[in-house]
């Protein structure tokens, strides 16, 4: 089935001991404000200017700091489908909304459902 994917946001997951100092390190080196999101108290975030991107910030519960890419896309089985075809594989799906999934090399990488309409070529890659 047709659907539009696209690299979204670019995640640093860090412990609790060095969340603040992270916070505002990017803030200055991004030249931005994050702020905290009220549905989701372990991230702050901004969008980046001049990109369609954000950077987001995530106090981690547990396990290493570290990066990763939040894939959005307006078909989320169809998204995850393709790229497990590519070499991904599931690791766990949060919440029932959207899935932890591994790069070929390991690497977490997360695809997230989005449901704006404004997804098209300028923006986004199209999937057949």
């Amino acid at each position: 089935m047709a659907h539009y994917s696209r690299v979204s946001k670019v995640v640093i997951d860090v412990s609790e001991d060095v969340h603040d100092a992270e916070l505002r390190f990017w803030e200055g080196a991004a030249g931005v404000t994050m702020h905290a999101f009220e549905s989701e108290p372990a991230y702050h975030g901004a969008d980046l200017p001049g990109q369609d991107a954000w950077l987001l910030i995530q106090r981690l519960g547990e396990g290493p700091s570290r990066v990763h890419l939040d894939v959005h896309t307006d078909d989320l089985e169809a998204e995850v489908a393709r790229l497990e075809k590519l070499g991904a594989r599931r690791v766990r799906q949060v919440d029932g909304r959207w899935w932890i999934m591994e790069d070929p090399a390991g690497l977490p990488f997360c695809v997230i459902p989005d449901e704006r309409t404004d997804f098209h070529e300028g923006n986004a890659r199209r999937w057949d």
